[in-house]
């Protein structure tokens, strides 16, 4: 049956002239792990995890056990790394689907070998990747805790130290301080890993923020001085956005982040249609609360889109959408499942009209970072809050 008017159009061409960007960037120092997690940021999971691969992503990376037994039915022959980790319980099904999970706790290892055994596995044939805490204080082991695991990695293992570890988290910091001190770190970790027998093909670190700031070529040369290859993993530029810098490059910006501001393209955009119309008059109030107050006689739409859809409540009152290539401000407080814009001077409005709440339309665009500037957020949780209601429609 129908559906109620409030969709997501995703422009899986987009993903995969992006994917193909990145990987023209990468391309000289490494390999590419496109991250879908989190439903694709937000996007669908089922419409770009394909995409992604055809546009030749080998790695893809979910949040979940569960969500990578979702993408391994849609993508039955690419590498999953699992980037959440593993909980009670998923090592089995982690096995039967061939998801890479990072690990570093010691209940891990524990659910991912006992499921490797009970499979009949060889020993040193399970792949895990290792995550070593350099400085975020959130997953990963430690430098303490590096060597009491790294045993765990014994001939008689089913599992195979594949993959390090990491996550540059200040990599949309202009400077690179912290970055260049958590590649120290890492650097050290690799050393004590080596030292103790052990040598893993890939150092997996770097994200979308590392790779337009410059930093693949200081992983991949770390990454040379000992014999392993790079797998650098960007995510929000999949998607169509540059991070942006704090603070501001001084002088030019990077190569690569000039390119990436010319190429990428946006991949979604969010409509809804006006359900009716209504004149109020001076002093009428609107929405909840009655924080609008009409001034003069207005005319105002109604839309099938609320914060249970993933429009924040903030907006109201601060923020516009397009109708007619217009914008069009939303007044009063964003309600669960509707919100109220204000059309007083937009020409041959009607009911079922479009409108487009994040997106371009005519000359006009609304994007996920006016979105965040209008609530003091980011891109990502723009996109990731758009519920699971709205349908995601591949154009």
């Amino acid at each position: 049956m129908p559906t109620r008017p409030c969709w997501v159009e995703i422009r899986t061409r987009s993903l995969e002239n992006n994917l193909r960007f990145l990987a023209s960037l990468v391309a000289p120092h490494g390999d590419l792990l496109a991250v879908v997690k989190a439903n694709a940021y937000g996007h669908g999971l089922a419409l770009c995890a394909p995409a992604a691969v055809r546009a030749g992503a080998t790695w893809l990376g979910v949040t979940s056990a569960e969500e990578g037994v979702a993408a391994r039915a849609l993508c039955p022959d690419a590498r999953m790394l699992v980037m959440g980790g593993v909980f009670p319980g998923q090592g089995t099904d982690v096995v039967r689907h061939r998801l890479t999970p990072a690990i570093w706790e010691p209940f891990q290892l524990n659910e991912i070998e006992v499921a490797a055994r009970t499979a009949g596995l060889a020993p040193r044939s399970f792949p895990v990747h290792l995550e070593l805490d350099t400085g975020m204080s959130r997953q990963g082991v430690d430098d303490a805790g590096l060597a009491a695991i790294l045993p765990r990695f014994n001939a008689d293992s089913p599992l195979k130290l594949e993959g390090l570890m990491t996550h540059l988290f200040a990599a949309d910091e202009s400077d690179g301080r912290v970055t260049h001190e958590q590649l120290a770190r890492l650097e050290q970790a690799v050393d004590q890993m080596q030292a103790a027998g052990h040598q893993a093909e890939w150092l997996n670190a770097g994200s979308t923020a590392a790779i337009l700031a410059g930093e693949a070529g200081s992983i991949a040369a770390l990454a040379a001085r000992h014999n392993m290859k790079p797998l650098i993993r960007p995510g929000l530029a999949l998607y169509g956005l540059a991070p942006a810098f704090d603070p501001p490059f001084a002088g030019e910006e990077p190569a690569q982040l000039q390119a990436a501001h010319r190429q990428l393209q946006p991949v979604l955009s969010w409509k809804t249609k006006i359900v009716s119309l209504r004149s109020i008059d001076a002093g009428d109030v609107v929405g909840y609360n009655g924080t609008f107050v009409a001034t003069e006689p207005m005319q105002l739409a109604l839309l099938a889109v609320g914060y249970a859809d993933g429009l924040d409540r903030m907006l109201g009152n601060r923020f516009s959408v397009l109708v007619h290539s217009e914008r069009a401000p939303i007044v009063g407080r964003v309600s669960m499942d509707q919100t109220v814009i204000d059309v007083t001077g937009i020409p041959g409005v009607a009911p079922g009209d479009e409108v487009v709440l994040l997106g371009m339309q005519g000359e006009q665009t609304v994007s996920a970072q006016d979105h965040a500037d209008a609530t003091d957020t980011i891109p990502w949780e723009v996109f990731t809050r758009i519920g699971q209601r709205v349908a995601r429609v591949e154009v």
